[in-house]
């Protein structure tokens, strides 16, 4: 992996000199806009709308719009003037208990490493995060942007997660949060024990993108000139009655699918010499 970002964590009096990398990619498969009738690509061009004339890249810059259509234009100088502290500092401005940072905030994982004269240091953090259950908040400054971000213990690193601002969250605005749904007790005995069956430990490895597996392979097909052979659709069931008929027939299902639990051996007595 090559490194995108070199610097420092500072927490107290302590500086640790780290090195962040991309620690999550995408991986899907990549189409071009091409042309239906011969395979052309599809170009764009950066076009001005006040002259009609083609923009080289080195000429576009960025411009922020007014409500009267006005666009003011920054350049790069002015926005190199811009106070921006944490640019080559994580800087850690509190430590909190892990369970109170909502996912929801979380936006990008970067692996953490430490430079040589750090590593004392770095595991010291590690390991009183892990110890203590909380995460460091901190700010940090990637691609000319501000983030806050939490560092924590992940497989003997630290990762940095950075994370939405909370103006950033949409709120969750739906009616039926005013509406008095009832629940009954019976119902939500049934739902937890169908939860109960179904539940396991999470291990992401079991799991795999069963579309792009079909995007392969019709990629795959369409090279070698072969048919694709479409996948058979599921057998219609027919709809439960009511929702608690269907929690039923769920736990049902959930039970006969589920894997027999190994017999319990039973204590013996260790027989004499």
């Amino acid at each position: 992996m090559r490194s995108m970002w070199k610097g420092s964590i500072s927490f107290g009096l302590v500086t640790i000199p780290v090195k962040l990398y991309t620690a999550t990619e995408q991986k899907d498969v990549t189409f071009r806009q091409v042309h239906a009738e011969d395979g052309g690509r599809i170009h764009f061009r950066r076009v001005c709308s006040v002259d009609g004339e083609e923009v080289p890249f080195a000429d576009v810059a960025k411009g922020y719009e007014l409500p009267d259509d006005e666009m003011i234009v920054l350049t790069d100088e002015d926005l190199a003037q811009l106070p921006l502290p944490t640019a080559r500092s994580i800087e850690v401005l509190n430590f909190s208990p892990a369970d109170q940072v909502d996912p929801i905030l979380w936006n990008r994982s970067y692996y953490v490493e430490p430079e040589a004269a750090g590593i004392r240091a770095y595991v010291l953090l590690r390991d009183a995060l892990e110890r203590t259950g909380k995460v460091a908040v901190t700010k940090i400054a990637l691609r000319q942007r501000e983030s806050l971000a939490v560092l924590r213990g992940h497989d003997g690193v630290l990762v940095l997660e950075t994370m939405l601002w909370p103006d950033e969250v949409r709120a969750a605005d739906f009616p039926f949060l005013d509406q008095d749904i009832e629940v009954r007790t019976q119902e939500l005995r049934m739902a937890t024990s169908l939860i109960d069956s179904m539940t396991e430990d999470f291990h992401p490895d079991q799991y795999h993108d069963e579309y792009r597996e079909a995007l392969q392979e019709l990629v795959e097909a369409k090279v070698e000139g072969r048919e694709v052979i479409p996948a058979s659709e599921p057998a219609a069931s027919e709809e439960p009655a009511s929702l608690l008929d269907a929690l039923q027939a769920s736990l049902a299902a959930a039970t006969l699918d589920r894997p027999p639990a190994p017999a319990k051996r039973r204590a013996g007595r260790k027989a004499s010499a």
